[in-house]
């Protein structure tokens, strides 16, 4: 064999830092050696797998096209050299989730994987969609658990479970006296609304099509807590999901609000790179989120 999982290991290293130096120190080598490590990968194909742009290194079409196999091959041997070492068969997990489902489901599918897996070691990272799918595409993370509609040709989208977005106020709103809010309604009101780039406000902006132009958005919130903070203090009246209201409805501090003609029903998704080889860990983790 021509080359070594070390050289792989550097050559995946420099495309995700697109510079030499933060990739060796991410290896825990010196920058000759990763250097040497690279320069005798493509030398032995005679090949070039990056251009050269002063001191950085821009991953070229054929660095492109081998990144995600080169990628599958150390999964592999990584996954192996774990089950001969004996240790936890299962893995390391790098998980990704959206707000919604970061906050209120995704501690509950960690502490059922590691009471199966006490010797696991799980990574969470928590953001909008738009950033999970990035990490996901990006091989920096090994799922992602997600609120909105996607499509990538690089991404295997799987359906998980359904899930509906509220509109919802404060007890002594006007609007909560009301048996259900039209359209009218709805352009009358100030909006406490998630960010643009969310699973949650795409599925309010598909919900409320044809009126968008027209809504008074106050805030716009990263943050469930905030919104629901914001709007229980009277600024305005929001939209989220069930899943980060249904307490607050209960010890009514807030209360749902019906709305006519409106559809909020949506579909919550996880992602998977599909270069990207599937773990023990991995295929443990989608039984996992498709039992709850």
């Amino acid at each position: 064999m021509k080359y070594t999982l070390r050289q792989l290991e550097v050559f995946l290293a420099v495309a995700h830092f697109d510079n030499i130096t933060r990739a060796a120190d991410s290896l825990s080598m010196s920058q000759s050696a990763a250097s040497g490590a690279l320069r005798d990968l493509e030398d032995q194909f005679d090949i070039r797998l990056f251009d050269r742009v002063g001191k950085r290194l821009k991953i070229n079409e054929l660095g492109r096209l081998l990144r995600p196999r080169a990628e599958a091959l150390l999964e592999r041997a990584q996954s192996l050299e774990l089950e001969m070492a004996q240790h936890q068969a299962v893995g390391q997990l790098k998980i990704g989730a959206t707000m919604t489902i970061g906050n209120y489901l995704a501690v509950g599918l960690i502490a059922r994987y590691i009471n199966e897996q006490p010797k696991a070691k799980l990574d969470l990272k928590v953001a909008n969609t738009s950033a999970i799918v990035a990490q996901v595409v990006n091989f920096d993370l090994d799922i992602g658990l997600i609120e909105g509609e996607i499509q990538h040709p690089d991404l295997e989208v799987i359906p998980w479970r359904r899930d509906e977005l509220v509109v919802f106020c404060a007890p002594d709103n006007p609007m909560a006296r009301k048996p259900q809010l039209s359209d009218t309604d709805l352009q009358a009101v100030r909006w406490i609304l998630r960010e643009q780039g969310s699973g949650t406000r795409q599925t309010f902006d598909w919900a409320l099509h044809g009126l968008l132009p027209n809504l008074n958005v106050l805030l716009e919130l990263e943050h469930s807590e905030a919104i629901k903070r914001a709007v229980a203090e009277g600024l305005g009246i929001g939209c989220l999901s069930r899943i980060a209201l249904q307490e607050s409805f209960d010890l009514k501090t807030l209360v749902p609000l019906k709305v006519a003609g409106r559809d909020f029903s949506r579909q919550l998704y996880l992602v998977i790179n599909r270069h990207k080889y599937r773990s023990a860990g991995i295929e443990r983790w989608i039984e996992l989120c498709h039992k709850i």
